[in-house]
């Protein structure tokens, strides 16, 4: 027996959706693309989507449509994949990193405060495992100093933060679709936004910098005419994808619920045993979990995960923080120091959760992780 720390559910809707799409006169940049674009504005409350072909590429659309280029600095979390600070290094600008918050690993806007200079232009703010960040502080932050805040909402799909879904409170909000995400189509994301211009800028970069729409060309030879405005990319998703993503979002609310059954088990499991710290869960929120991650108490964190795994169970660790990566050591992050985000790396697990987990493979998880942490390596 193995159990994944997370996995995608696929049934035959979903394969019967993807057949249906290729045996249909579009493969690619075809009438899918704008109908899983208005199924996922439409869940979150925004006014616009634009799919791309992964995450990684939202967050690089989204950072070159918001004018992030050489000179900037954008302030944004450690305790994250290494594409959230990435995709500021594709623009030619600089990461910079402030600490989290102890209790929800959120980034903390006490210390982005700290980190704001002449040069800073934006902050990401990423959700780490659905659980949103205090976006009210880091807001009023933003507007004080005339940022662009960009929401790494990955992990947060279906998220609420004080009534709102996340995707509707910042300038952009940028969403996953890799297979162990609430969602897949495979690979993908999209950036959702309610700022008319920025949908335009973020349609264009993500197709070559290319645009058919009249009202933006400076002039128009005809029906076949087009015309590039930016040095875009190829940064498309295809109908295949977005069929997949359409079946897929029909489900999204019972994937979600179905986390949340695993999630109060796991904490009803853990909550009085001294070796584990269960997540914190901020008030007025909605977590979507993502991820389920405790921290592991006065014990070896390797000597756990080296049990668990030989146990057939496919813990994980997330995440490493990016400044301790070799390639940013290397390049201008060795002095750096986040206490916060690496006392909680030091004692990180994250344990299975996804929808098809069953009864048995959960009750399973949490014997093992109570015995092994107990000392029964």
């Amino acid at each position: 027996m193995y159990i994944p720390y997370g996995t995608q559910s696929i049934d035959d809707d979903d394969i019967q959706a993807v057949i249906n799409t290729l045996k249909a006169d579009y493969l690619t940049t075809g009438p899918k693309i704008s109908e899983f674009e208005d199924c996922v504005a439409k869940y979150v409350g925004a006014k616009y989507a634009v799919a791309v072909s992964n995450g990684t590429a939202a967050l690089h659309v989204a950072c070159l449509a918001a004018g992030i280029s050489k000179g900037d600095e954008v302030i944004t979390t450690p305790i994250t994949f290494v594409a959230s600070a990435n995709s500021v290094l594709y623009c030619g600008a600089t990461p910079v990193f402030a600490d989290i918050d102890p209790k929800t690993y959120n980034i903390d806007p006490k210390d982005i405060r700290k980190k704001i200079t002449a040069k800073t232009k934006a902050i990401i703010a990423v959700h780490f495992t659905g659980q949103p960040c205090d976006m009210d502080e880091i807001k009023k932050i933003a507007d004080e100093f005339n940022l662009i805040v960009i929401e790494d909402a990955a992990h947060a799909l279906g998220a609420v933060y004080k009534g709102r879904r996340i995707g509707t409170i910042s300038d952009m909000t940028t969403f996953s679709f890799h297979p162990v995400k609430h969602i897949t189509t495979g690979e993908g994301g999209m950036i959702v936004t309610n700022n008319k211009e920025l949908y335009q800028k973020l349609s264009i970069i993500r197709s070559h910098g290319i645009t058919r729409n009249p009202e933006l060309m400076s002039c128009n030879d005809g029906p076949w005419y087009y015309q590039q405005l930016e040095l875009g990319y190829n940064y498309r998703m295809t109908d295949i994808q977005c069929a997949l993503g359409i079946s897929q979002m029909k489900k999204l609310d019972f994937f979600i619920s179905r986390r949340l059954e695993i999630v109060d088990r796991y904490n009803n499991a853990f909550k009085d045993n001294e070796n584990i710290l269960i997540p914190y869960q901020l008030d007025g929120c909605y977590n979507s979990w993502h991820l389920y991650v405790i921290q592991v108490m006065n014990r070896d964190r390797r000597r756990v995960v080296e049990a668990l795994i030989a146990k057939g169970i496919g813990v994980n660790v997330h995440y490493i923080p990016v400044y301790t990566q070799p390639y940013y050591r290397s390049h201008g992050y060795s002095d750096v120091v986040c206490p916060n985000a690496e006392t909680a790396y030091s004692r990180f697990i994250s344990l299975p959760i996804f929808p098809k987990l069953s009864k048995e493979e959960q009750d399973y998880v949490i014997e093992q992780v109570i015995k092994i942490v107990e000392g029964d390596y």
